[in-house]
């Protein structure tokens, strides 16, 4: 069975991120016969010409991915708002906090049929403090969730614990079905497994440069790591994040002249990187979804040290395919990552079975088709049906 043709509209706030995680789900779109439209606010010439070889037409719409400004978030609203009217979508997807935010308003606004809402992570906003009492900003975030999601098709979600979190700050309004995917799949031809490298332990952080995304705990844990395995070498791989929480560039520096860290810059093909290491650590205290670079990781074969923390948890599981240690905990962290650094075998071993989760859960193709079933957009034969919550 297929659904009839409409016209999709998927909104995201950075333009690469419209090829680099949802290149298969919009090719998918767009192969089951819809008029797909991708926007982002910025102009990129290799994602528009990407998109347009999938029949995926690309638009820009304006949106400060980081600002606090009202008068530049009523422009984004504006402009969505435009555009919705002008191109008379059947259907809106949107995802990450600014599209889904303005996304939703827009699209009652302009009157379109169905909005679904892909959360990728709650974000810095919920990454608590401590015992902190709730923040005014994210008790601002959370009403402006409550609005954008009233009357939503769909609201995915990446993990429980995001659910759990967003019904006690009552963010999603009554009636709006909740559906738990896994995360935005992993293309397994792409990301394809590979033997680890000969030589010394490798251990590689891909991330942005934030502080919550576990870098100093990687730094500090790398020292201790150091003591018993000298030739060990650490790898931080990730653009600098304009966030409050953004890591000083000079602190990354230090670490590099202090022999430390080796800092791999920015990159848009993180394959090699983790073709050329032995294990992939990821030690945020963030509030993630499911880590894309987890799943990149593990569909390479390369076994994952990361944090008890939403998101992260959920992909790894435990003694099997990596290992799990408390957040903020830089001596658990050093002993994960020793524990690997001398024994080969088990860091070989995990990341075999990694390979094998990867291609039984997280498969790109797997995903896409209960996230085309549960929109209505295409109903392939033998897809897995996802249930309400």
């Amino acid at each position: 069975m297929t659904a009839p043709k409409r016209r999709v509209l998927v909104i995201g706030s950075l333009a690469w991120s419209l090829v680099n995680f949802r290149g298969r789900l919009l090719r998918a779109m767009a192969e089951a016969g819809h008029d797909v439209i991708a926007a982002a606010p910025d102009e990129d010439a290799e994602v528009r010409e990407a998109l347009g070889a999938m029949g995926v037409r690309f638009v820009t719409v304006p949106m400060e991915r980081t600002s606090r400004n009202p008068a530049a978030d009523l422009r984004t609203l504006s402009a969505l708002v435009t555009l919705m009217r002008a191109e008379r979508p059947d259907s809106v997807l949107a995802y990450t906090q600014k599209p889904i935010v303005y996304g939703g308003i827009a699209s009652r606004i302009a009157g379109v049929p169905e909005f679904h809402a892909m959360m990728s992570g709650l974000g810095f906003a919920f990454t608590a403090e401590g015992d902190a009492p709730p923040s005014p900003l994210l008790r601002l975030v959370a009403g402006l969730y409550r609005v954008a999601l009233a009357g939503a098709r769909n609201l995915f979600l990446f993990n429980a614990s995001d659910e759990a979190d967003m019904r006690r700050f009552a963010m999603i309004p009554p009636g709006v079905p909740v559906r738990q995917v896994p995360g935005s799949g992993i293309d397994t031809a792409r990301f394809a497994q590979r033997p680890l490298p000969p030589g010394p332990p490798v251990f590689l952080l891909v991330a942005r440069l934030m502080v919550h995304k576990g870098l100093r705990d990687f730094a500090d844990a790398a020292r201790l790591v150091k003591r018993s395995h000298p030739d060990a070498r650490f790898r931080i791989l990730g653009p600098p994040d304009l966030n409050p929480a953004g890591l000083p560039m000079d602190e990354l520096r230090g670490w590099v002249d202090e022999g430390l860290i080796d800092y791999l810059g920015e990159t848009r093909d993180v394959r090699p990187h983790l073709a050329a290491a032995t294990v992939f650590v990821l030690p945020s205290w963030y509030r993630e979804g499911l880590p894309r670079s987890i799943l990149e990781a593990m569909a390479t074969g390369r076994a994952v040290i990361t944090t008890d923390t939403p998101g992260c948890r959920d992909a790894v599981v435990d003694g099997e395919t990596g290992l799990i240690v408390p957040p903020r905990d830089a001596t658990a962290l050093a002993d994960a990552m020793g524990r690997l650094a001398a024994d080969r075998t088990l860091a070989e071993r995990m990341g075999a079975a990694a390979r094998r989760r990867a291609e039984q859960v997280y498969a790109v193709e797997k995903v896409n088709a209960q996230l085309l079933q549960a929109m209505g957009l295409s109903a392939p034969a033998g897809a897995p049906a996802l249930e309400a919550a």
